[in-house]
């Protein structure tokens, strides 16, 4: 299908980015990083072929936006952080503790001045992904706050970062620039930033741990929108970008809760983001008041009211009731329809089947022709 026939983003209906890894990625990636029984090649060479399959399944869905299903990562962010200049990624004993999991213990560390390279396997990623498609093609990468909220203190080790947060968040704001730059220049006009920080500091336990900290949570909220806003304002005018929210997932299990109201004003009026992927499948995200921050115009909130963290799939109508009430506080003209998470924020992915995550994206579809009349309306 010719690109140009593509209507552009932003869409009725889309998806956050990552899908569950095909079982021989999970087995190529366990042979090659871990046995040291195949070379890089052979296993890009799997992991080319699971893109095709993964895009051609998004493309049969009726997606216009379609991803590489992360299946080249093992994490949703630290990848990313990985590939940048100065940041180094250390294995310790324990992980991240969720809701009923343990993440695996790896630490994002800054060891010096940071940079966003030229020749960032991210790049490549984008490229490939571009090559297969006719639709519109899509990257997720971190957000600028993840680089400093899932760095603890004592794993700077640049003084001028350690003693001047400021310091840190220019030089983040400069190398996030960097980056949308460098996507831009490799076609990329749809990028996402999963930026899910901002709905861990609307959560009462992890905004009184950052009071005890020293930091005031609410301090901590403008300046990621701020590092935001600088990292994006220079973007060309064809270029739209879109911000994931969440309170974590991990093989279906959460970290945070809370309303998004300390940060839906900053979000929505001190970021300059175009489209808003916003968790919505539980209680744990609060009521939908804060959409009444939204300003009027162009820009664009899918509710994940469609979970990824269980099979069971939602019942259309129940989509529509949500819907409508979604539209009390924002324009429906200015409502789209995404699951609530990836699929798969990292390897192991959520405890669903394949099979699941195709129904649930299916009904992504069908929910946005139901409402609107079409994914591209």
């Amino acid at each position: 299908m010719p690109t140009a026939t593509i209507a552009k983003p932003p869409y009725r209906a889309d998806h956050v980015g990552s899908l569950l890894r095909p079982a021989k990625v999970k087995e190529a990636r366990k042979r090659h990083f871990e046995e040291k029984a195949i070379d890089s090649e052979e296993l890009r060479a799997i992991e080319d072929e699971a893109v095709r399959d993964i895009v051609k399944m998004q493309e049969n869905a009726g997606l216009l936006a379609v991803t590489d299903g992360e299946v080249r990562r093992s994490f949703w962010h630290y990848d990313f952080m990985g590939g940048l200049t100065g940041f180094d990624l250390v294995e310790r004993d324990e992980g991240v503790h969720f809701h009923g999991a343990t993440l695996r213990p790896i630490f994002p560390t800054i060891t010096d001045k940071l940079d966003f390279p030229d020749d960032h396997p991210m790049l490549e990623h984008y490229k490939y992904l571009a090559s297969v498609t006719g639709l519109t093609p899509k990257i997720s990468i971190p957000g600028p706050s993840c680089c400093h909220f899932r760095t603890a203190r004592e794993d700077i080790h640049p003084r001028e970062y350690r003693d001047d947060p400021e310091a840190l968040f220019a030089d983040l704001s400069r190398t996030y620039a960097k980056a949308v730059k460098a996507f831009y220049e490799a076609g990329c006009r749809y990028l996402q930033m999963d930026d899910i920080f901002f709905a861990y500091l609307c959560d009462p336990k992890i905004r009184a741990q950052k009071a005890a900290e020293g930091t005031d949570p609410d301090w901590l909220i403008s300046r990621y929108a701020e590092m935001m806003h600088d990292a994006i304002a220079d973007r060309p005018d064809d270029m739209l970008i879109a911000m994931h929210m969440c309170r974590g997932n991990f093989q279906s299990t959460w970290v945070a809760e809370g309303a998004y109201d300390p940060a839906a004003d900053a979000v929505f009026n001190q970021t300059g983001i175009d489209i808003y992927f916003m968790e919505y499948d539980s209680e744990r995200a609060g009521g939908l008041e804060p959409l009444r921050l939204l300003p009027r115009g162009a820009k664009r909130v899918l509710p994940g009211f469609i979970t990824t963290k269980a099979g069971e799939l939602e019942k259309l109508d129940d989509l529509k009731r949500k819907f409508e009430a979604a539209s009390k506080f924002a324009d429906i003209g200015q409502l789209g329809i995404a699951p609530q998470c990836g699929f798969a924020s990292t390897e192991e992915g959520n405890k669903i089947t394949e099979d699941d995550q195709k129904r649930k994206l299916d009904l992504v579809v069908r929910t946005a022709e139901a409402i609107w009349g079409g994914v591209d309306k």
